[in-house]
C-alpha cells in the first residue's frame, strides 16, 4: 500500500498561557493539569516536559501520565534545587480512546516551586 503522510504541529500544553511553563500547586493526587490530549483515537500527542525547581531544595516530582494509577501512570522524580532545566518526559506519547481524553497532571512535596516546560507534537494521520 502507499503510504500516507500524517501532518505534525507543535502545540503547547494545553494548561500553559501561550506555551509558558506551567506552574505545579497541588502537592497530591489529582495533580495539577499541564495537558490533555484530543478524544480521537487516531491523533497522537507526543509530549516533551522539562521541570525547573526554584525551591531552597530538592523536591519530589510526580507526574500522573494518562491518569493517577500507581505505579501505571506515574512517572516520579526528584527535581534538583536551581539547576536549570530537567527532562521529566522525552516524547512520551498518550491519545484518545475515541470517544475519551486523557491528561497529564502533576503534584510536587512542595506547592508553588516546581514550573513544568515543554510542548506537544501533535501527529495527525
Amino acid at each position: 500500500g502507499e503510504l500516507m503522510a500524517n501532518a505534525t504541529a507543535m502545540i503547547p500544553f494545553s494548561g500553559s498561557t501561550q506555551g509558558q511553563g506551567v506552574k505545579v500547586v497541588a502537592t497530591s493526587t489529582a495533580g495539577t493539569l499541564i495537558h490533555t490530549t484530543g478524544t480521537s483515537a487516531t491523533v497522537i500527542d507526543r509530549l516533551s516536559i522539562w521541570a525547573y525547581n526554584g525551591h531552597s531544595a530538592d523536591v519530589v516530582l510526580t507526574i500522573e501520565f494518562g491518569g493517577a494509577t500507581v505505579p501505571d501512570q506515574n512517572i516520579v522524580q526528584t527535581v534538583t534545587v536551581k539547576s536549570g532545566l530537567t527532562l521529566a518526559v522525552d516524547g512520551l506519547i498518550l491519545l484518545g480512546s475515541g470517544s475519551v481524553a486523557l491528561t497529564v497532571k502533576a503534584f510536587a512535596a512542595v506547592a508553588n516551586v516546581i514550573v513544568l516546560s515543554g510542548y506537544v507534537m501533535r501527529i495527525t494521520p
